[in-house]
């Protein structure tokens, strides 16, 4: 990052705005043609953090990811317009997290469940949900392993 005091690289900090953020986007790649959506998420701190995200199981994500699952992500949050006297003084203010990984489409019940419960603890004061189970079997989950992640706050 050019303006080293933007960056955060301090985990708790980084968590923190994963916390306040409300979706993520994941950049893909399709024969070198560059694809990205907009997803609800839930995260997995500790050793191993990962990022869950439930979807559809066909389209174009899908198709994308069976060939190439190598990824990046971004999230943002805490956004506040700064008006100035002239056009150049405006600025935006913001917290971000970017990082890359690799993506996979889960197939174990019980990884899936977690993945499931994950995104519902994102967006919701709960601590145990009941699913429909026709609608947990028709749920594609995805888990993006997180191999490198940093913070940013303007």
């Amino acid at each position: 990052m050019r303006r080293k005091e933007r960056e955060i690289t301090e985990i708790d900090e980084i968590e923190a705005i994963i916390g306040r953020c409300d979706v993520c986007r994941i950049a893909l790649t399709d024969d070198n043609i560059p694809y990205i959506v907009t997803m609800n998420f839930g995260y997995s701190g500790g050793a191993r953090k990962k990022l869950f995200f439930h979807s559809a199981g066909k389209g174009r994500k899908i198709d994308i990811i069976r060939t190439n699952n190598h990824v990046c992500f971004e999230m943002d949050t805490d956004h506040n317009l700064t008006i100035g006297r002239e056009a150049c003084d405006f600025s935006m203010k913001y917290s971000s997290v970017v990082g890359w990984g690799d993506i996979f489409i889960i197939s174990d019940d019980e990884e899936r469940m977690e993945g499931m419960n994950s995104i519902m603890k994102h967006y919701s004061n709960l601590t145990e949900f009941n699913y429909k189970q026709d609608v947990f079997d028709k749920t594609t989950i995805l888990k993006l392993e997180i191999k490198t992640m940093t913070g940013k706050k303007t």
